[in-house]
């Protein structure tokens, strides 16, 4: 339909354009991505989300930096923020799950340039986090031998993942439900097994207790700004959680499943994160050698397991650490995928980019989101450990934008909302609210200044910097640029489009009912 045509529409039934030009691109786009993504399915990613290399390496990285009083603060603070972010974002997704999720709120209940510098960053920030996931690859690959070749297993799991994305998104959400299993697994053994070691249950330790809070600098080590870094490994590890709401526009009765998601988000981030921290504060000593280096970086929880058993132990679970990086990164390429697909059906990227196989999987933007990852994969002939930092850092600082923004999208979609008199018409209430977004977008801004204090201390590190703080002015000036190129406006509440992609009981679709989608819930049901 042209725009002509659309505009005369509006203006013979009182609609406002906006509105209009909006279903109209829903009915052209988005109706094309297939709700293949069943609940059972989907509450496996959520966890995949959240379970990454950031947890079983950023853990590492995070003790050698802060030690373990800072590893437990920063990894506590930022689940709070996390899980707050999560009760606005499962607000909004409940009433308007689209694929852009976040990304397309920001655009639509604040300004486009906004929604425009928001989805670029976060698409940038899903092919900085595949690129990360490969290089991890080579850092876990250390701990057997050092003369396998770098490249070749990244490029091997990188084929996998974009065969994987690119088949059909039934593909993707059974590789990522039978991943992200293994990995919650692993988690509770690993939880499991640190308490056994720390009370004596190990080979040549004794019982070790609180030792090692005292142990050298410990409790807290590097001072100020080893404690600030932690927020960035920290923000790094929990980076995923919000991206779960991209699977909105595919995902099956997504007013039902994504609230019950959200609402586990909490218990998920105390027994992976919280309980996960505390054990290899007390079990790993912060100056363990390998912990964390330039050339290579060896996770703690293969440490742990080798420290109740033997090689054999340590290397089961460094196997299962690198199944969960190959999940990891086939969940951001996803991500990464489907938000460029939205830039190009919001008009901003070329149109090229929502091109549809015959299964509507948007190949050309799953294709141009791995080639991206891999050219990043490839700057790792600088050093594995200190690549994989660099991206960390930028990708840490991406996902702290993001949860700044949903916090500012809540706000404004909750004024429109009510200035329009639909409240009520909310299948999932964020109880936070307003103090919940706004304690996120404060308390992230303050950490994001402050968390390249090492940069700056002793030294200047100018790489470091720019690793920090480079998100920053990008950010700002793709706003900027966008707003005055298309001189976009701010969205009055009163006029804001809180119509547009709702989600009623009408298009329900009927969930699973075979014998096998219901065996497959055995791995789900303890989750939850």
């Amino acid at each position: 339909m042209a725009s002509a045509d659309i505009e005369k529409i509006a203006h013979d039934h009182a609609i406002p354009p906006e509105t209009l030009h909006r279903a109209h691109a829903h009915l052209v786009n988005e109706d094309h991505l297939r709700r293949s993504l069943s609940a059972r399915q989907v509450q496996m990613i959520a966890i995949g989300g959240t379970i990454g290399t950031g947890l079983f390496l950023g853990t590492g990285k995070a003790l050698a930096t802060g030690g373990p009083a800072s590893l437990l603060l920063c990894y506590s603070i930022v689940g709070g923020i996390v899980f707050m972010t999560m009760l606005a974002l499962g607000e909004m997704a409940a009433f308007v799950p689209v694929a852009g999720s976040f990304c397309t709120f920001a655009g639509r209940y604040v300004d486009d340039s906004f929604g425009f510098a928001l989805t670029w960053n976060y698409w940038f920030n899903d092919a900085v986090s595949t690129a990360a996931d490969l290089v991890a690859l080579q850092l876990l690959v250390q701990y057997w031998t050092d003369v396998f070749p770098w490249y070749a297993l990244g490029i091997i799991v990188w084929v996998l993942v974009v065969l994987a994305n690119i088949i059909n998104v039934r593909a993707y959400g059974e590789l990522e439900y039978w991943l992200s299993l293994l990995k919650v697994v692993t988690i509770i053994i690993f939880i499991i097994l640190s308490i056994a070691v720390n009370a004596g249950g190990n080979i040549g330790y004794g019982y070790i207790g609180a030792k090692y809070w005292t142990q050298g600098a410990a409790p807290f080590v590097g001072g100020i700004g080893g404690f600030a870094s932690v927020f960035v490994t920290a923000s790094f590890a929990y980076g995923g959680t919000e991206s779960i709401a991209i699977t909105a526009g595919e995902t099956r009765d997504p007013a039902r499943v994504l609230p019950r998601v959200v609402k586990n988000v909490f218990w998920r981030i105390l027994l992976f994160y919280i309980l996960s921290a505390i054990m290899i504060g007390f079990n790993i000593p912060y100056d363990t050698p390998g912990l964390s280096t330039k050339s290579s970086r060896t996770s703690p929880f293969t440490l742990a397991f080798q420290m109740a058993g033997s090689k054999s132990a340590g290397s089961f679970v460094n196997a299962v650490v690198l199944t969960s990086v190959v999940s990891a990164g086939n969940h951001a390429t996803y991500c990464g995928s489907r938000l460029l697909y939205t830039l190009g059906a919001n008009g901003h990227a070329p149109k090229v980019f929502t091109r549809l196989t015959r299964y509507q999987v948007p190949w050309v933007a799953v294709m141009t989101t791995s080639l991206v990852s891999i050219v990043l994969f490839s700057l790792s002939f600088a050093g594995s450990g200190q690549v994989w930092t660099w991206l960390q850092n930028i990708v840490g600082v991406s996902n702290q934008l993001s949860w700044i923004c949903i916090g500012i999208a809540s706000l404004r979609f909750r004024a429109g909302l009510k200035a329009q008199g639909k409240e009520h018409l909310l299948p999932f209430v964020n109880w936070t609210y307003p103090w919940g977004p706004w304690i996120c977008i404060i308390l992230n801004s303050f950490i994001v200044l402050v968390q390249g204090w090492t940069s700056f201390s002793p030294t200047f590190g100018a790489v470091d910097f720019v690793s920090f703080y480079l998100e920053l002015p990008v950010f700002a000036l793709m706003i900027i640029g966008w707003k005055l190129v298309k001189r976009t406006k701010l969205h009055k509440a009163s006029e804001m489009d809180v119509e547009t992609d709702v989600y009623t009981k009408e298009d329900r679709e009927p969930e699973e009912t075979s014998w096998k989608s219901k065996g497959k819930r055995i791995g789900t049901w303890f989750c939850f």
